[in-house]
């Protein structure tokens, strides 16, 4: 049977908690969202975001948008996606009308793009293979939904390897002999930009040094959309 809560009613108990944690009252947090930029938050109506109900049996709930999802998880010292889906505070969560609560790292994990949603599936989210096409055009939902999810991989590779032969960099300065580890880290690092390039995605900008040194050894696909920046 699925759960008559929803989305909307998870972000007002996370505000709510999240408040309270804080020692917050709901004027502390209106002014804060107004320092936010966010005047129009006010105490009523953080009221009727906390207080409402969105099934309609009682005083409708003001649903929250994802910009003022922003502002509150930046106004409660709360990554914003907490928010709506808590970890740890909860054994389930909704999902959508037509599925059964689901764990909530299984939802947060659907959410970063980290795994493949599979809603007809047992509740603790162990994947099960979906064959559905999309809208009868013979792309796989699973394989649609993989690639939409790429970047998720890719950037935080980036800034690690970004960080390796920034490291190497510095080695090879103090000792020629490292000159080598560090030709392989910058391979590591080409590699993954030239991912990203064919994946037609934006790749932040490189510390100065690296972009040349990646360029002058030939190592990138598309040099001239690597962008060098100093290095603080």
């Amino acid at each position: 049977m699925h759960s008559h809560q929803t989305a909307g009613d998870v972000i007002a108990a996370q505000i709510r908690r999240h408040r309270e944690r804080l020692g917050m009252n709901r004027h502390d947090l209106a002014a804060e969202c107004a320092r936010l930029g966010r005047p129009d938050l006010s105490y009523a109506v953080i009221v009727t975001i906390e207080t409402g109900r969105g099934d309609g049996n009682a005083k409708k709930r003001r649903q929250v948008t994802a910009e003022e999802l922003l502002v509150f998880g930046l106004a409660l010292a709360t990554p914003p996606l907490l928010l709506m889906v808590p970890l740890g505070a909860e054994e389930t969560m909704p999902t959508v009308p037509g599925a059964d609560p689901r764990d909530p790292h299984t939802v947060w994990q659907w959410m970063t793009g980290e795994a493949t949603p599979t809603l007809d599936g047992p509740l603790d989210g162990r994947y099960v293979a979906d064959t559905r096409q999309i809208a009868g055009t013979g792309q796989a939902w699973a394989t649609a939904w993989a690639t939409a999810a790429y970047p998720v991989s890719l950037y935080p590779e980036l800034a690690q390897r970004r960080e390796r032969a920034h490291k190497a960099r510095l080695r090879a300065a103090l000792d020629p002999s490292a000159q080598t580890e560090y030709v392989d880290r910058l391979g590591e690092l080409a590699q993954i930009v030239n991912d990203m390039h064919r994946a037609s995605l934006t790749v932040p900008d490189l510390p100065t040094e690296l972009a040349e040194d990646l360029k002058r050894l030939d190592l990138l696909d598309n040099p001239n959309q690597t962008n060098p920046r100093g290095i603080e």
